[in-house]
């Protein structure tokens, strides 16, 4: 009877995270549950107990949850840490090294560790038509200096922000006229990215972000910014420091994942889920046998 006694008060107080299942969230939108469903599946499948909260909601929703143990871990961009930690005007987060190294930092003050990001940057791209060979940014910058034919869609916030298509113009020296802009109502890149791929109103170049899964689909190059234009958006797990203590093994299980997810790869997966329509958890757990192959 004391033994029985003992272990239950050793249940009651044993830590929550050393006993309790590890909770998996995600954003709402595509490439969160892509990933979440990655992170579930992969805990699952090295045998920890884990639940999830898929989808749960934007940003700031995913963010206090876990910073409040609502939830254990779930996918965020190492480029949000400039806006959490409102360093929106620091160079460190145009660089994929800085950026990663300055939010995980900065975040250990909230108790919360970030694994090894994807080798893929997820952030406000330009878009062109395979048909104008370029592939970087300096070279659309000279194309646009040259001369050559031009449309941009994009919506009016991409246009206008200092942060989007005039952070692009400054740093890279070119100028768009505004007979060169389509601008269009609302953020929705399957509205630009459509109009540069079936050239509506002359449109051959189109906003999107890095990791769109229509952009392979429609024949479109997300350009390379070599410069730093933007601030760089790596998809990375976060997890709670006290989780990570009860399950040290964690890395091992999502790093060797997470590094295999270039940008190509993200855009096709994401494809099969918004353009094919495939369920997200498929998508993850298919992938998953793939590379276990």
């Amino acid at each position: 009877m004391l033994k029985r006694v003992l272990l239950v008060l050793m249940i009651i107080c044993a830590p929550l995270d050393a006993r309790a299942a590890i909770v998996v969230a995600s954003k709402i939108d595509t490439e969160g549950s892509l990933l979440g469903n990655m992170i579930l599946l992969l805990l699952q499948q090295h045998g920890i107990a884990a639940t999830g909260k898929l989808q749960l909601g934007p940003t700031q929703i995913v963010r206090q949850a876990l910073i409040a143990g609502e939830i254990d871990v779930y996918p965020e961009y190492t480029g949000n840490g400039a806006f959490f930690f409102h360093q929106e005007n620091d160079p460190a987060w145009r660089d994929a090294a800085g950026g990663y190294e300055r939010v995980k930092s900065l975040d250990a003050r909230n108790g919360l560790v970030w694994l090894t990001p994807a080798p893929a940057n997820n952030t406000w791209a330009i878009a062109v038509r395979r048909d104008l060979r370029l592939a970087t940014l300096e070279e659309f910058a000279r194309y646009v200096s040259s001369g050559g034919k031009v449309r941009l869609a994009a919506s009016a916030e991409f246009v206008n922000s200092p942060g989007g298509l005039p952070s692009f113009e400054r740093t890279y020296d070119f100028a768009l006229t505004s007979r060169q802009l389509l601008t269009l109502a609302g953020g929705n890149t399957a509205a630009t990215t459509r109009a540069a791929a079936e050239h509506i109103s002359s449109v051959n170049a189109a906003m999107a972000y890095g990791t769109d899964g229509a952009l392979s689909v429609l024949g479109l190059v997300a350009l390379r910014d070599d410069r730093g234009a933007q601030i760089v958006y790596r998809p990375a797990p976060v997890v709670r420091e006290t989780v990570l203590k009860a399950h040290p093994n964690l890395p091992a299980i999502l790093d060797p994942v997470f590094s295999t997810l270039t940008l190509p790869t993200l855009q096709s997966l994401n494809a099969k889920i918004s353009i094919d329509g495939s369920d997200a958890r498929a998508v993850a757990a298919h992938y998953l046998e793939t590379l276990a192959k």
